[in-house]
């Protein structure tokens, strides 16, 4: 998220958790007001210590190109960052009795009914995402590790909690009465959700963003919080370095005291 933590605040429903990428705003890093230095601290709540990631590309778009062709190189994106020193920075989050690790990627699927349509309520990515899973069929039932992504194609608008995609936010990650743990990535096409990035490497950004906060901060303000910062990716939002050819944001470290 960017570097107006407060904002995101009044524009998320009232007492939750910040847990959004917010736009890009490259002017809000001018002149930004000194803010008390970040500190995550931990609320007891989950971990992800070893993630197990099931992406889920919802919508026919993703059959056509040049849509089709980020669907392999997502998942490329996953089988590498899950294994990748990104994980093995998030240890120093580990606590007793749960060792932050590696993940994997367990599957994908490419899902075209129902249609999300042109727009699409956080409630109704939830009702498909518990419809899936009870079905049995593609979309594997979760454990106290399972990660789901939800990625939406081109030209559909995705609300929560008030806000929508490239007006408020760029991506989400969230929790399902606990235990049902995902992430929402709508489709970076506009300005504040490139951020000046291709849209693959956006995608990946932002992305990488969600991950860490999902397994630092899988049920929102319940693991690894700051109350004035958020979470782990907000503190550097769009601030990104290369690994291993992806381009990845930045991520706070309580150790260092700073973005890495």
């Amino acid at each position: 998220m960017t570097q107006k933590p407060r904002e995101k605040k009044s524009q998320i429903t009232a007492g939750h958790p910040i847990r959004i990428v917010p736009i890009h705003r490259p002017e809000a890093a001018v002149g930004a007001a000194a803010q008390a230095a970040p500190q995550l601290t931990y609320r007891n709540g989950p971990l992800l210590t070893s993630v197990q990631v099931f992406t889920i590309f919802w919508g026919a778009a993703w059959q056509q190109p040049p849509q089709n062709g980020l669907v392999a190189r997502m998942n490329q994106f996953f089988d590498f960052i899950l294994t990748s020193a990104l994980l093995d920075q998030l240890s120093e989050y580990s606590v007793p009795g749960k060792q932050i690790g590696h993940g994997k990627r367990i599957g994908t699927t490419t899902l075209t009914k129902p249609d999300p349509g042109k727009s699409v309520q956080d409630s109704a990515i939830q009702k498909m995402l518990q419809q899936e899973i009870s079905s049995g069929t593609v979309v594997p039932k979760p454990t106290p590790n399972t990660l789901y992504f939800v990625m939406l194609p081109p030209g559909v608008q995705v609300n929560q909690g008030g806000s929508a995609s490239c007006q408020t936010f760029c991506g989400y990650h969230d929790a399902i009465n606990n235990d049902i743990f995902y992430a929402v990535m709508p489709y970076p096409g506009c300005p504040g959700c490139t951020g000046g990035l291709s849209v693959f490497d956006a995608l990946t950004s932002t992305t990488s963003h969600e991950l860490c906060e999902a397994i630092t901060d899988p049920i929102p303000g319940q693991g690894w919080y700051d109350d004035t910062n958020g979470e782990i990716g907000d503190i550097c939002a769009w601030k990104t370095r290369s690994l291993g050819g992806f381009t990845i944001q930045l991520e706070w470290s309580n150790k260092a005291s700073s973005c890495v």
